[in-house]
């Protein structure tokens, strides 16, 4: 389908060791698989394939939280620490004049502000932290408690944080962990066989795990990276089951969902929330009405992937690759791919 580009020359070019891409048009999806797992190994990249999407996590995390609002279970309006037990977003002057909720959480404008330096990969020497002590600064990857900075919803910061105290909540909500959650509402559903959150070795076939590689197409340390933040950053799938989620969301929008998604919470979704036009609900936009773009970017040690889709029109694509491209994915192969698939 990339009949104007030379994917084996641009991936050389960019030092890129696999990809790949799913092209969905009018709510059908087309695959494509290019290059290998490992850069030196002779196993290729295919449909099977995982990489981690990085923030694409919070894609996912947004379509979980608006099911349940569906099912009752939660209420992006809602005051968080109506439904948090296990911690509490700790009350200020700001929380006083409007409270956080999913609703803000989920637009990264919810008056907090991810400390500097935080949210690292794991280390793999030490234990992985409970969210609690994540949320209240005792783990070396976040040493600050999270606690609001600014009036909710009076200005956008791009939090990590926040997707974990949206984790916490729907944990405390169900007495189910994340991963739970996500199989039971949307990965069995959907069909999504080649996505975790369990990067443990023992469940995985490793010739389905893509390693990751620098921008010089090294391999980086440990292969790949885990963060300890499902909701936020914690899965890996591939490039099919990304966009079995994005056709669910279009579905929606036609009254066809698979997950019990209505039209309106479709549409609530890809709609700016508080003014801000670029922010929906785990999700930025470009656009407005019938036209709106829809895109979710990830990047992180070793990995960049991108998904963008028009819900309305029934088109989208989803790209992945195992290489940090070092640029952002507009100006690297990424944005080669998207372009051939615009024009």
């Amino acid at each position: 389908m990339l009949k104007t580009i030379n994917m084996q020359e641009r991936m050389d070019h960019y030092q890129v060791a696999g990809l790949s891409v799913a092209h969905i048009h009018n709510r059908h999806i087309n695959l494509e698989s290019y290059g290998l797992l490992e850069a030196g190994s002779t196993i290729c990249v295919d449909d099977n394939t995982l990489f981690n999407t990085c923030s694409i996590s919070k894609f996912l995390t947004g379509m979980l939280v608006v099911i349940l609002a569906e099912k009752g279970l939660v209420d992006v309006d809602e005051d968080v620490n109506e439904r948090l037990t296990s911690w509490k977003v700790p009350t200020n002057n700001w929380t006083e004049v409007k409270p956080v909720s999913l609703r803000n959480l989920l637009s990264h404008q919810s008056g907090i502000i991810d400390p500097e330096g935080s949210f690292s990969p794991l280390n793999v020497a030490g234990d992985i932290p409970s969210m609690v002590q994540l949320l209240e600064g005792k783990t070396p990857y976040c040493n600050e408690p999270i606690e609001v900075k600014y009036e909710p919803e009076s200005e956008f910061h791009y939090s990590d944080a926040g997707f974990c105290i949206i984790e916490q909540l729907l944990e405390d909500v169900t007495g189910k962990s994340f991963a739970e959650l996500m199989q039971e509402y949307v990965f069995k559903p959907l069909e999504m066989r080649n996505s975790t959150y369990e990067m443990n070795g023992s469940e995985i076939n490793s010739e389905m795990v893509s390693t990751g590689h620098n921008k010089k197409g090294e391999v980086v340390e440990g292969s790949y990276p885990v963060y300890p933040y499902p909701a936020a950053s914690g899965l890996w799938s591939t490039s099919s089951d990304l966009a079995k989620v994005v056709v669910e969301l279009m579905n929606a929008l036609h009254g066809e969902s698979k997950l019990g998604l209505s039209a309106r919470a479709a549409k609530e979704m890809i709609s700016a929330q508080a003014g801000k036009e670029w922010c929906g609900l785990g999700v930025f936009l470009n656009g407005s009405e019938n036209e709106v773009e829809m895109s979710s970017l990830g990047w992180g040690i070793g990995f960049q992937c991108m998904l963008v889709a028009r819900p309305y029109t029934g088109h989208g694509l989803v790209v992945m690759t195992n290489t940090d491209l070092g640029v952002h994915q507009l100006k690297g192969i990424i944005g080669e791919v998207y372009q051939a698939y615009s024009s």
